[in-house]
């Protein structure tokens, strides 16, 4: 019986020991473990910004103070993929529900039919809570050279004209210190859940 006792317990413990160390593994990557710095430059930092949100006031980079931010760009006419994007902020949002410092900013790269007015019924047919979230509109020359240099979201040229169009369906993840961490497919399930992981991690970091 002591022979076949210890038989079973080599066996459990061969067995446990893998499974409990995968374990300690996945709970320290997706909590713990330290993101990428992105950028074309290891300074790379996102530039001072100002634009207009959907109650007509002024936001931008000041307002991020040491907070986490996600941004994505979209506009409200859109049919395919910004609805999808839309939901998952949403999913995001409720993820770290009461957290004041994650900001979400949806950008529109159609400024001229996204009002601050088209902006607020946009946030009112999707239920937004915008107390940390900012739909934001202004120049499109200033959005669409952000896009490409700062946010680096299309590797794209272009002047911002008439003709110049941008649609990503990425969301950027932003630390405190305005430092690109990690781009993600919104329009993804799999990939907003380890964005939300992502965040975590950033709030570990020490």
């Amino acid at each position: 019986m002591k022979k076949n006792s210890s038989i079973w317990l080599f066996v459990l413990l061969v067995l446990a020991l893998p499974a409990a160390a995968y374990a300690l593994i996945t709970a320290y990557e997706n909590n713990v473990g330290t993101l990428p710095i992105l950028g074309r430059t290891k300074d790379h930092r996102i530039e001072t910004f100002e634009l207009i949100n959907q109650d007509g006031e002024k936001k931008g980079t000041a307002d991020w103070n040491t907070k986490i931010v996600v941004t994505d760009f979209f506009f409200s006419h859109c049919p395919s993929i910004c609805p999808k994007m839309t939901k998952n902020l949403k999913k995001i949002q409720e993820a770290f529900a009461g957290d004041n410092n994650l900001l979400l900013n949806s950008i529109s790269i159609d400024p001229e039919r996204d009002s601050a007015a088209q902006l607020k019924k946009y946030a009112s047919q999707y239920n937004i809570d915008t107390r940390n979230w900012n739909l934001l509109t202004g120049s499109k020359k200033d959005i669409y050279k952000m896009a490409r240099n700062s946010f680096m979201i299309v590797a794209t040229d272009g002047d911002g004209g008439p003709d110049d169009f941008i649609h990503s369906e990425k969301m950027v993840l932003i630390d405190t210190q305005k430092r690109i961490r990690g781009y993600y497919d919104g329009t993804s399930s799999k990939e907003v859940n380890q964005l939300i992981r992502d965040i975590k991690k950033l709030k570990n970091e020490k």
